[in-house]
């Protein structure tokens, strides 16, 4: 049960994490967004869908996590 909860916390962490940088994504409306990213504007609407983006962060965060949980095991 303890690893259950402990899988949680990191999971609420990583969620966390990730709204927050998307978050601060969406403010930089000057934000040279990288080939494969989708990006519509509108009159009084922005649709951004930073495919690309994402998949270079799950790249980082995957090797990351990876390296920090080899040093607690």
């Amino acid at each position: 049960m303890r690893e259950i909860g402990k899988l949680l916390i990191a999971v609420g962490v990583i969620t966390i994490t990730m709204g927050l940088m998307m978050f601060l994504i969406s403010k930089m409306s000057d934000l040279n967004w990288l080939p494969g990213d989708i990006v519509i504007r509108k009159k009084n609407f922005v649709f951004i869908f930073p495919i690309t983006t994402m998949i270079i962060l799950s790249v980082v965060l995957t090797v990351v996590l990876n390296i920090i949980s080899r040093f607690f095991k």
